[in-house]
């Protein structure tokens, strides 16, 4: 398993190149746009993380202390504004209850503790929690999508049934702990599903079919 999956990586690397993601200038612009991404496009969470850029909100403090009606208005192009601008609302609650407003005392913690700090945030998934994790404290941690199971499961490197925890210890158990590696791979996997590996795919074009 562990070479199958060193195949895959390599093969979607070769094609695509570096990802550098995640695509943001500070650790909590990561978390906002972690949050804003559920069940939308990204070109509309850039929409609306430009929007609260624009409003000078990019920061803990800042989004502690606006409405959330105000809040929801400008998340607007992300989709579900209202359920988001509460979830934003609740991580920034939970930062400054449990770690006075800091991001540096958060990711100080131990991560599975965090973790499972984080998933007691209201509206917080795994995928979520996983991306905040990997992507703006730099924890070696698999963020599983629907991506990642669509595409191990079309190449039967797992089967329909595994559920998140069960394919994200499929790649943490075979690979290196490796923060950067994770998140090289997980961006290069979702790269593949957007382009190639869609609802319809395109095989003739996967550049891994041919070494799996």
């Amino acid at each position: 398993m562990r070479k199958k999956l060193y195949r895959l990586y390599r093969g979607i690397y070769k094609s695509f190149g570096p990802q550098h993601w995640w695509p943001a200038r500070t650790r909590f612009e990561i978390i906002v746009g972690a949050i804003l991404t559920q069940n939308t496009a990204w070109t509309n969470v850039e929409k609306a993380i430009a929007n609260l850029a624009k409003a000078k909100l990019l920061a803990p403090r800042s989004l502690k202390d606006i409405k959330k009606k105000r809040l929801a208005c400008l998340i607007k192009p992300s989709g579900y504004y209202n359920i988001k601008a509460e979830r934003l609302k609740s991580f920034v609650n939970f930062l400054y209850k449990r770690y006075g407003g800091s991001l540096k005392k958060m990711f100080s913690q131990d991560v599975q503790n965090l973790r499972e700090e984080l998933l007691g945030v209201k509206g917080l998934g795994k995928e979520t929690v996983d991306s905040i994790l990997l992507y703006a404290g730099k924890r070696p941690i698999f963020v599983v999508d629907a991506y990642t199971k669509r595409i191990l499961s079309r190449h039967n490197i797992i089967s329909d049934d595994k559920d998140y925890d069960s394919i994200q210890r499929l790649f943490m158990d075979n690979l290196p702990s490796d923060q950067s590696l994770f998140g090289e791979y997980h961006a290069l996997l979702v790269r593949l599903a957007k382009d190639i590996c869609k609802k319809i795919p395109k095989c003739n074009l996967c550049p891994v079919k041919k070494i799996l």
